[in-house]
């Protein structure tokens, strides 16, 4: 293959190219090979899209093989997807012309390659190149979920025509033409929207659709738009091929012999001339059909013959098995670079241990530092009494203003006078400490204390001294505590009968109000008074 590449690259290959490094007609020049491969990976990939696009597929593939066997920094991402590009391109051309193992095993490899850099947009086309080969084997639900999985990580227009195109297809040959139809008119949307990209291809898979819903007439009119499509864009490969071909089963189904001979003589001869090993199997078979329809028995097996020993060679189960087989290996291989980074991480988690260790030794060694962080317990406790004490002195303040809240109340003004009225009701009221220390009083009887209604006595209580009612009365009953608590006497005082004293009905909803409001433990509060009573008396 390469001996034949070579030969029609130096026959084709444009001297002007090459004018200032080589001589093509001086065979006098031994160092063309490697002048030829010291040409930049840019220029030989330039090049090689220049033949891949005139579908002159030895010559590109001369070039996509020097790019794929170029020496790359693995550090060098743009050179490295510049490999992918050749690795994919090489594929599709190795597709073309029937060789799927060596296809697969490109694609494989530029998935690698992929993987390594992190480059996931291009992953979406070489996963369309994968779902092309096992659709050409009819493993319809494996294509269909590389088509998908390249279709969640596309990000640009032109391959989403092409991926909604191969799901369609995959719906037709599963004989879902209704939905085939509707994911063909998608992409022939998108692809108008784009310049008619893979135009020619979509209008063909639409003929197709209609051909196999028996609408012939249909189908032979987008098979014409399909053929004219690829005749405005010079199209001389695989896709008019295919078109011809088409051409010709539609006219066979038509009972049009002569016509489906025609046409599948011109996709034969666009078939050998480019090695099309899948549409020359196809057409042997429809030729055989048609000889034998005449009656033509023994031509028409010598085309079944031809057609059998194609299939065989190009879709046998053991080239399948191949494939399988490669896929198997891929995976294998991600399986044992999972692998080696649990080693990796288990050794560095090794490390962390022995450091670890060390680090446990030393502190072995240092217990000097015990009675340091004990003095530093010592200080932080020291300080943290004090900050006690200041909050209790605060507290003190609080009480003393607080002796002075009914004033303050009366001295302010609301906007209504009920409002005011009321307040000055209710504040007037929980003066007494006998209402407000009752463990039954509630704002229902507070409300009917100063003549009022539930609503009115929490608007007020709310608007105006901004709480709520359990808020509210917990305030007057702690009040109520620390007056008791700072007594001489207090010493005959335990928080249990001080909670019930003061209206509570339990001493832990006790202590919560009280730290709550006065930010320290009834413990200590009354602790600190004592204290202070006792310095007093001294």
């Amino acid at each position: 293959m390469f001996k034949k590449s070579f030969l029609i690259f130096v026959l084709f290959l444009p001297a002007v190219i090459f004018s200032q490094n080589l001589h093509l007609n001086t065979p006098q020049n031994e160092n063309f090979i490697s002048n030829f491969k010291n040409l930049s990976i840019e220029h030989l990939l330039d090049t090689a899209g220049f033949y891949f696009n005139k579908n002159i597929t030895d010559t590109a593939l001369v070039y996509y093989n020097i790019i794929i066997n170029t020496q790359v920094k693995e550090t060098d991402i743009e050179q490295q997807m510049i490999k992918v590009e050749a690795l994919n391109k090489a594929a599709i051309l190795y597709y073309y012309m029937g060789d799927y193992i060596k296809a697969y095993e490109l694609l494989i490899r530029a998935l690698q390659k992929c993987e390594k850099t992190n480059n996931v947009s291009y992953e979406s086309k070489i996963y369309n190149s994968i779902g092309n080969i096992y659709a050409r084997f009819k493993k319809d639900d494996i294509a269909k979920s590389y088509y998908l999985k390249a279709l969640s990580l596309c990000d640009d227009s032109i391959g989403i025509v092409a991926l909604t195109n191969n799901l369609g297809v995959i719906e037709r040959e599963k004989n879902n033409l209704d939905s085939a139809y509707y994911l063909f008119n998608k992409s022939l949307h998108i692809s108008k929207q784009h310049n008619n990209v893979y135009l020619y291809n979509i209008l063909n898979h639409i003929a197709l659709n209609f051909q196999k819903k028996k609408q012939y007439d249909s189908a032979f009119y987008y098979y014409r738009l399909s053929l004219k499509e690829t005749i405005q864009n010079n199209e001389i490969g695989e896709q008019r091929a295919r078109n011809f071909s088409n051409l010709g089963n539609l006219f066979f189904e038509i009972n049009k012999k002569d016509s489906a001979l025609y046409y599948i003589t011109k996709a034969n001869s666009l078939a050998t001339e480019n090695n099309f090993l899948g549409i020359l199997s196809d057409n042997y078979l429809t030729m055989s059909k048609i000889e034998e329809s005449k009656g033509n028995i023994r031509k028409s097996f010598e085309y079944y013959k031809n057609y059998s020993n194609l299939k065989d060679s190009v879709f046998g189960t053991e080239k399948l098995g191949e494939i399988n087989q490669l896929q198997r290996l891929y995976e294998m291989s991600k399986t044992n670079q999972q692998i080696e980074q649990l080693i990796t991480e288990r050794q560095i988690n090794e490390q962390k241990l022995y450091y670890q260790r060390i680090i446990w030794y030393i502190t072995l060694g240092v217990l000097l530092l015990v009675s340091i962080v004990s003095l530093i317990i010592f200080f932080q406790k020291r300080t943290l009494n004090k900050a006690y004490r200041v909050l209790f002195e605060k507290n003190i303040r609080i009480i003393e203003l607080q002796e002075n809240s009914s004033e303050k109340y009366k001295r302010s003004t609301l906007t209504d006078d009920m409002h005011e009225e009321l307040l000055d009701k209710i504040l007037i009221l929980m003066e007494d400490t006998s209402i407000v220390c009752d463990p039954k009083f509630s704002i229902d009887i507070l409300a009917g204390l100063v003549n009022s209604n539930h609503t009115y006595v929490s608007q007020v209580i709310n608007n105006a001294l901004k709480k709520n009612f359990r808020s509210f009365i917990n305030g007057y009953r702690i009040q109520e505590a620390q007056r008791l608590f700072s007594e001489p006497d207090a010493v005959k005082y335990t928080i249990e009968s001080t909670a019930l004293q003061v209206g509570f009905k339990s001493q832990s909803a006790f202590r919560d109000a009280f730290k709550e409001i006065t930010g320290v433990s009834p413990n200590f509060y009354l602790k600190s008074m004592q204290e202070q009573n006792t310095n007093k008396a001294n």
